[in-house]
This record gives C-alpha cells, structure tokens and sequence, in this order.
C-alpha cells in the first residue's frame, strides 16, 4: 500500500488493522526521508537504526493487540529536544561534543506510547530565529518553493511535515518557532498553554516562554500529538479536558469569535488581509458570532527580545569560552543580551502582566474565550534572507525586526495558539491563520480550529517543488547597510524599555 498521503489517524487505523506493519510504514517512510533529505534538508540526525527497533517491537504489540496511540508510527522530533544517547547540538558548531543521557518528558511519552522516532529536525544556532540555516546543517528549504524559507525555528520539522517525511513532529515553539514554520509550509502547529506539555530534562534558557507542540498537517493529528504529549497539572486538566470535549466538541454555531486582522498595530500584507477577511466572512456564514476587537497594546517584540535574549546570555555566559564558535547573528544576539541591564529586564518582566491584564480584559469584556488572527503578514520569504524587507508598506529594520507582530503574546502570557493554512497568497504560497484563547483553553482552541479547518477546505496532501528552479541566491542575507551597527541601535531604543515598566506601574 502507499501511505504517503495519508493522515496519521488514518495510518494508525492501518497499522491496527494490520494491513500494514510498523517495519513496512517506517521502510516506506525512510525511502521517502531520504529524497526530502536530498532536497529540502530538514533532518539533523539520522535514527534509522534504532528506529528500526523501535518498528520491530511496535510489531510484536500490535500482533498481539497491545501498544500505545501511536504504536509504530513513524515520527521526528527538533534538534534541540533531549534523546538519551543521541547527540544534541541545537544547531551550533559548538555543541557537536554533547550528549544527553536523559530523555525530555514529552519525547519520552512519545516513546511510551509507541511512536517511531527516525530523526531529529534541523534548527538555527540555539533556535535564535525565524528562519532555519546554520553553518552546522545549511539550509532547509520550503516545500512549496526551493526559494524560499521554511521558517524557524522548527523549520526541520515543518519542512518535514509539509513534504510527507513522517505526518507528525514535535516542535517548540519560544517565539513562534512552530508557529512560523507551520505557516511558511502550510501545515497545523499547535503551541500548547505554559506548562501543558512537560519538557524537563531541557536546555534551561526561556523556561517561562517555550512550549513543546505538534506539527502535523491536520488539527485532528495534532490533536491526537497533544494528547499524548499533555499532562494534567495543578492549573489545569488538559487531558481531562480533551476527553471532555471529544464527548461535546465546540461548533461555530452561535460561538462568539472576537477577530483582529492587524492587532491595530502589525505590519500586512494586502493578500493577508484579504484571504483573513473571506475567512471571516465564512466563520459569519458558518454561525459565529463576530466581534471585532484586540487587546489595545503596542508590539510585544521589545519585551519579547528582552526577555529572550537576557535569559540566553544568562546561560551562555556560565560556559568556559561562551562566545567561541559561534555564527554573527547568534553572537549579536548575545551581545545584545549581556548589554541588557537587571532594571531593563526586569520592566520586560512586568510587561508580561500588563499583557497578561489586557487580553484579560478582552476577552471579558467580550464574554467570549476565542481570538483568531492572521498568523503571519507576509508569505515565506526567500531563504536566503534573514527576514523579510518590507511586510505591507513597512520596511522590517533593526533592532527589533518585527515582522512575527502576531506571534509574541502568547509566549509571554502563556496562552494556546494553534495555526493552520486559510489559503494561498499572491506568490501562490500558503497564508495561515491563528486561534488563540485564555491559558488552559487548548481543547476549545483545538475545536475551533478544528471546525475553521473544514469550513477552508485546505489540501492537506504532502507537497514537492522539485520541479521548480534552484534558489536564486543573488540577494545576499544581510544588507551591509543593514548590518552595521545593530548592538549601537538595540541601545538607543532602550528608553522605550524602561516605558513599559511605567504603563505597569501606573
């Protein structure tokens, strides 16, 4: 059989049923790995060997009846993510000598539930960016156009998803780096609430931002991702509450959707806002209730880069040569990092709640627990850029290169956000959109995009420019012009830092 498009529900059904075994689907997976590979070099690690053990327990499981929700699936997971015994570089030269004699929580219960882990996806150095390149690995390329980026940083792993090199992998997600790539090769990302999903043992830097996710084509393999990977907790039942709304799933009808196409403040594209608008017009068609509204606050990105990069730096610094080894971009993102002061970092620090207040108080003021937004303004840009130049009328500069205006949110608060494809833009690349609600709401938000998934009628299929030209490689990735200078322009923006702690104050 050939079960290179199918869903991995569907593939699972087969396994169960036994016209397939776990050997079978992950040689036929392998095969096909090795092309994407080829072509679009989204893996970092190879695990063929020992994935070919894992497949052949899965089959002595399934024979007898036995085995977990994903028994002999065949699945990956990022570069930056714990596997005993398997090296970790997270993408830099200078990590090629580490490996982890422990496994992350949320890989092992992959594991434990039987899925087939065949490789590790590629990252950018420490997973600082958008995009996924790295002296270590290269570049990898977007399946829907050689050209042009599969975002960052689980690029690996969206670029894997999208070209059908396993239909399931395990992203993380700090500053929209499951949410980015899922949108830049048009496929399902689910960035969990704070806490949902365990990841420790992890690399300690952006423990209060990252979130372990799925990556999948469909919500309902998301979905599926997630319920093995969540745990329940003294905030919230997320298992629970899957079960909960397997029984009652939300439907559209009659449910409130509180919509923003631009936050009042984010840089678009026209065919964004466009296709988000057609998108809205169904969800109206569809039942729901539309409320046009935003939290009324100024880009994240300030507090967002303040307390990512301050966090890094803090890490980095306790090594023996903590600058030796590493790429320009990483190394201006950790200059940036040991200039930020203790005072600046504690106002991005507080920001967090004043943002934390005012989705609050949308969503109260609305009576309604769902926001759904454009995941991205732009369409993937070519990879051989660091990020776009313009996004709508508004030319992306430094210091803060706020072209992901959508993304920041909900790591700082904590909140599920869970993006799927609404269409194709311009470029005949794909768009995405996002639903996102209160911390602890990720089965509601699930459902919702759940339900917005059919009302799109997206092609789920795996997809393969192959065929299309090799990248043009004539724009270099950083303007000279550009370049100069970014740690003297990071500093001079630094009074609006210390702003952000009076609108919490005040």
């Amino acid at each position: 059989m050939n079960s290179g498009n199918k869903t991995a529900i569907e593939l699972l059904e087969d396994l169960r049923a036994q016209r397939i075994t776990a050997t079978e689907l992950l040689e036929q997976t392998i095969d096909h790995a090795e092309y994407v590979a080829e072509t679009y070099n989204p893996f970092s690690v190879k695990l063929y060997d020992r994935a070919r053990a894992a497949a052949a327990r899965a089959d002595e499981l399934l024979a007898q009846g036995l085995g977990g929700p994903l028994c002999g699936l065949p699945i990956t997971i990022k570069e930056s993510q714990w596997l005993a015994g398997v090296p970790l570089t997270n993408g830099s030269t200078s990590e090629t000598d580490v490996i982890p004699q422990e496994t992350s929580a949320a890989v092992q219960r992959l594991e434990d539930a039987g899925a087939v882990i065949f490789a590790k996806t590629t990252c950018p150095e420490f997973c600082l960016t958008g995009t996924t390149s790295s002296e270590l690995y290269g570049t990898t390329t977007n399946p829907w156009n050689r050209e042009r980026t599969c975002g960052g940083s689980s690029g690996g792993a969206g670029a894997a998803v999208a070209a059908g090199a396993g239909t399931l992998s395990l992203g993380g997600d700090g500053g929209g780096s499951i949410r980015i790539p899922a949108a830049f090769c048009g496929i399902v990302g689910f960035k969990p609430s704070y806490k949902a999903v365990p990841r420790e043992p992890c690399n300690p830097s952006w423990s209060t931002i990252v979130s372990y996710g799925p990556m999948a084509r469909t919500v309902a393999d998301a979905r599926l991702m997630y319920s093995v990977i969540a745990a329940n907790n003294d905030e919230h039942a997320y298992v629970d509450s899957l079960h909960t709304h397997a029984l009652h799933p939300l439907s559209l009808a009659g449910q409130k959707v509180i919509v923003s196409e631009d936050l009042g403040i984010a840089p678009i594209d026209d065919d964004v806002r466009m296709t988000f608008r057609y998108i809205v017009h169904q969800l109206k068609e569809a039942g729901a209730e539309i409320i046009y509204d935003h939290p009324h606050l100024p880009s994240s990105v300030i507090a967002w880069a303040t307390a990512a990069m301050y966090d890094t730096w803090s890490f980095q610094k306790e090594k023996a040569e903590p600058l030796a080894g590493l790429e320009q971009g990483t190394l201006d993102s950790m200059t940036f990092g040991a200039s930020i002061t203790e005072e600046e970092f504690n106002a991005a620090e507080d920001h967090r709640e004043a943002i934390h207040a005012a989705y609050k108080a949308m969503f109260d003021r609305n009576e309604c627990a769902t926001f759904i937004t454009p995941t991205l303004g732009v369409e993937a840009f070519k990879h051989t850029l660091r990020h776009p130049k313009y996004v709508g009328s508004t030319r992306i500069t430094y210091p803060w290169l706020d072209w992901a205006t959508f993304m920041y949110d909900a790591n700082l608060i904590g909140t599920p956000a869970c993006v799927l494809p609404m269409g194709l833009g311009n470029e005949n690349l794909p768009l995405s959109i996002q639903v996102q609600g209160p911390r602890g709401t990720d089965a509601a938000v699930l459902d919702v995009a759940e339900q917005l998934e059919k009302i799109i009628g997206w092609d789920h299929s795996p997809k393969d420019s192959a065929a299309e030209p090799q990248a043009d490689t004539a724009e270099s990735e950083l303007d000279e012009e550009e370049g100069k200078g970014i740690i003297h322009q990071m500093k001079r923006a630094r009074a609006r830092l210390l702003q952000l702690r009076g609108t919490v104050t005040k």
